[in-house]
């Protein structure tokens, strides 16, 4: 029975993003089941994105936390969610400020996140462009390409007015 529901939720989406765009159809919310497997390790998220409506810029929540974010060491911003038949391209932007960690100092760093989701195969593709910063020493500065799986986790629905 749960397969046959997953594969009605991805004939819906499917039909959805092919015929008209969610917005025509007054959808606001899109909800996803996603997994990240690297070197063994798998982690689990929940990834919630809210359509750009009127004033309100498109959001990105994983596991419930914004995206959007600021604090004194640096800022996360969701550049834009765009629908682009039969995929969702997601821009994000990070910048880090210089900051020293048990005794090693890391200057200031740039994160430039480009995902695209095809809601019907599950496929997410992440090329994250780092330089600087600690992701940049640990890590190395460069262009890095990884794929996850994100499954509908429910309808596409619209958020109730206020």
């Amino acid at each position: 029975m749960a397969a046959f529901m997953t594969n009605l939720l991805k004939l819906f989406l499917c039909a959805g993003f092919t015929f008209s765009s969610l917005a025509a159809w007054g959808i606001d919310v899109l909800e996803f089941n996603c997994k990240r497997s690297e070197n063994g390790y798998t982690e689990e998220y929940a990834m919630k994105i809210m359509l750009a409506s009127g004033s309100q810029k498109a959001k990105v929540f994983l596991d419930d936390r914004d995206l959007d974010r600021s604090d004194a060491n640096g800022k996360q911003t969701v550049k834009s969610v765009t629908l682009a038949r039969p995929n969702i391209l997601i821009s994000i932007e990070a910048s880090f400020e210089p900051e020293n960690i048990m005794g090693n100092a890391y200057t200031a760093g740039t994160v430039s996140s480009n995902m695209t989701l095809d809601p019907v195969t599950g496929k997410l593709k992440k090329v994250e462009k780092i330089q600087g910063g600690i992701l940049g020493e640990t890590m190395g500065n460069g262009t890095y390409v990884s794929e996850e799986t994100c499954l509908p986790s429910k309808m596409p629905y619209k958020l109730k007015s206020s």
